[in-house]
């Protein structure tokens, strides 16, 4: 399916590997210029060295750490103007509810929520401004059915949920939209570093320990883990204007995982 983002500017925040990279990946295959984003100068430069060899065209990137506004505020200036802003970047983590400190709810919030705040806030009035533009936030599937031992990461899921939903409503009339993708779990670099170091520690094959963990699961209809690419094709979807009649959405992308909440 073409998709029509030829000559379109995407900024994937958090997007050296991961979900976020295989977005990136998604939008400069259908044609878009696309502004990657990491916590450093090293692994910014590979993902976008990467991104070129494998889809060539003037993709560039910026270095910030999300958690240190000061950082966030020096990228705002450079970022200009993006057609589409994809809000990916986020921290998650297993904790007890009683173990999370305000200083661990704060950079949570910073990250998972204020990101998305503060680039929507910079990107959202030139998008309407010139009559088109596209926000999607990159979400879980935790921001509705909260894990009781990722209390602070479904929380901050919800919270960017919302905002979504909130700034899907200045755009009435208009042909920018702003939409959610509900993820579910899924086999990023980072899952798979956790799986690993379990693996390791147990001297057992790390298939059958990532199918011990997603077993654990009894709400997916897959059965399995999700691969980065079939979140990013969802995401390349709504950037786009094919999904102009989308605005305000939460859409699934979680496997199965919410069948018996939505």
């Amino acid at each position: 399916m073409e998709l029509q983002l030829n000559d379109t500017t995407a900024f994937v925040s958090g997007s050296t590997q991961g979900i976020g990279y295989a977005v990136a990946s998604a939008l400069a295959a259908e044609g878009a210029r696309v502004i990657l984003n990491g916590r450093r100068e090293e692994s910014v430069a590979a993902a976008t060295e990467r991104l070129r060899r494998a889809h060539p065209g003037e993709h560039g990137g910026l270095v910030a750490d999300f958690a240190d506004p000061a950082q966030v505020e020096r990228l705002l200036d450079r970022l200009g103007d993006v057609d589409i802003l994809v809000n990916n970047v986020g921290l998650f983590g297993v904790e007890a509810f009683g173990s999370i400190t305000d200083d661990e709810w704060a950079r949570y919030l910073q990250v998972n929520l204020m990101s998305g705040v503060r680039l929507s806030r910079r990107v959202l009035p030139g998008m309407l401004e010139r009559g088109w533009g596209r926000i999607v936030f990159v979400g879980s599937e935790s921001g509705v059915n909260v894990p009781a031992d990722m209390i602070h990461y479904g929380v901050t899921k919800a919270a960017m949920t919302a905002l979504g939903n909130g700034l899907a409503k200045l755009t009435r009339g208009t042909a920018v939209t702003v939409n959610t993708v509900l993820g579910g779990p899924t086999y990023s670099e980072g899952v798979a570093a956790a799986v690993e170091s379990i693996a390791a520690d147990r001297s057992a094959p790390v298939d059958a320990v990532k199918a011990a963990i997603i077993g654990q699961n009894r709400t997916t209809l897959l059965e399995r883990f999700l691969e980065p690419s079939e979140l990013a094709s969802l995401v390349a979807y709504l950037a786009s204007p094919l999904a102009s009649a989308t605005n305000g959405a939460a859409i699934r992308a979680d496997g199965g995982v919410l069948t018996g909440l939505l």
